[in-house]
């Protein structure tokens, strides 16, 4: 084992970052599960070989191409047989160009450069430029399908249900509550909710989509918060996908576009 950091300086470049891995992991992965698995063995392998961590880097960067580097391996640990990947989600991602999906989550979802990106994925900056253009291009033809949204601020409501339309998905409704967002998921099923976590009438957005669960089974979820770490404190069950108020178009596009890859409810369309 080598000790080019100390290990409080190492903690210290990293746990503010490590909520951010997880969210980005989840949303490769499609899994609270085998995303940890990843985190987990991202951080191993930095408390076995320190200088894996680049401290020519920023934190976040040299955090990040670590993971690339297990992610690329396929070395990291997961539970049973669990992949993350559901059979549906292989035969879409069969369809993508290779490294493209990494490209567009961490230009979009995690706002890194496409400097940063291609030092995250061990790529020059036009490679990495061309493959977040390919998955532009390639996210324009994602799957279709039918999208709930849960939110209370009724300008936010319209411009998630406006980005969802471009994206060629169909809206259910709207939800502001949780009574409201239960009888409307029953009413007509989605195959993925878009849900805030602060309603209207000081319920929970999260009490409302477990609600929904229990009823309609193992949808893909995507929540929007203000607070993306306090959804992530690695204790209790997290949600896969997550974005930040106040979101980009791009963010919302890439996070829906990605969320549905792992839906497998037969309304889709690929």
């Amino acid at each position: 084992m080598t000790s080019d950091a100390a290990p409080t300086d190492l903690a210290d470049a990293i746990s503010p970052n490590l909520p951010y891995l997880r969210r980005y992991a989840r949303a490769l992965t499609g899994s609270q599960t085998s995303g940890d698995a990843y985190a987990a063995a991202t951080l191993e392998a930095i408390l076995t070989d320190s200088s894996s961590f680049d401290r020519s880097l920023s934190d976040k960067v040299a955090l990040f191409r670590v993971f690339h580097v297990i992610w690329h391996s396929g070395g990291a640990p997961t539970e049973g047989s669990e992949t993350g990947l559901k059979a549906t989600a292989r035969k879409h991602l069969e369809k993508l160009t290779p490294n493209s999906r990494e490209a567009l989550l961490l230009s979009t979802v995690e706002e890194f450069t496409v400097s940063d990106i291609a030092h995250i994925m061990g790529i020059d900056g036009q490679e990495a430029d061309l493959l977040v253009s390919t998955a532009y291009r390639e996210m324009e033809d994602a799957i279709a399908g039918k999208v709930m949204i849960i939110e209370d601020e009724a300008i936010i409501a319209m411009d998630l249900e406006a980005l969802v339309a471009e994206c060629g998905h169909r809206v259910t409704g709207i939800a502001r509550t949780r009574k409201g967002a239960v009888d409307l998921g029953l009413k007509d099923p989605p195959d993925l909710i878009l849900a805030d976590i602060q309603l209207a009438d000081d319920s929970s957005g999260i009490d409302a989509v477990q609600d929904l669960l229990a009823d309609l089974g193992d949808l893909p979820v995507i929540f929007i918060t203000a607070f993306p770490e306090r959804l992530l404190p690695g204790d209790r069950p997290e949600p896969a996908f997550l974005i930040t108020k106040p979101f980009t178009e791009p963010q919302v596009r890439t996070a829906i576009s990605q969320a549905m890859f792992f839906s497998s409810t037969e309304t889709l369309k690929v």
